[in-house]
């Protein structure tokens, strides 16, 4: 049972999958709901510090560099375009937005890119964090609604 917890927390911290690949994994195994929801937003959550703090150093950095630059440059562009269009979009609703982009569970739109998006954005620290915590909140609470769905579907026609 214990592999089962650490493999939804650790599935919770891969970029792209996260919690909304986590929650289905604990659901589908009949781990305790409660118990693997937090596990899940604490993974999922570990790694936004660290995205926030550092990502767009490391991006700004190899921007210039040989091999990784031309990706990296595409990188800053692309999170710097989207940004303009979201804050444009947003106006003084950039926290909503940004709460939304994160817990709207479709790919792409995760804490890893969320998070990164209030960096390139220059977003302050707190208020990126808190959002994007209450958009892996919500995204939890849609992927758990969804996958009890999906589940209890498949039990009930077996």
């Amino acid at each position: 049972m214990l592999t089962h917890y650490l493999i939804i927390f650790f599935v919770s911290m891969v970029p792209l999958i996260e919690l909304r690949g986590a929650i289905p994994y604990a659901v589908g195994f009949g781990l305790d709901m409660r118990l693997s929801y937090i596990i899940c937003i604490l993974g999922n959550m570990l790694p936004v510090p660290i995205i926030f703090l550092f990502a767009r150093k490391v991006l700004e950095w190899g921007a210039d560099k040989p091999v990784i630059g031309k990706f990296f440059t595409f990188c800053l562009e692309k999170g710097h375009k989207g940004g303009v269009k979201l804050q444009e979009k947003a106006g003084r609703g950039l926290f909503l937005a940004l709460l939304l982009f994160v817990g709207i569970p479709v790919p792409g739109t995760g804490a890893w890119t969320g998070t990164l998006a209030a960096s390139l954005l220059d977003m302050d620290f707190k208020s990126s964090v808190i959002a994007v915590l209450l958009g892996v909140i919500l995204a939890g609470i849609i992927m758990g609604l969804v996958s009890a769905g999906v589940f209890g579907a498949i039990g009930m026609a077996a």
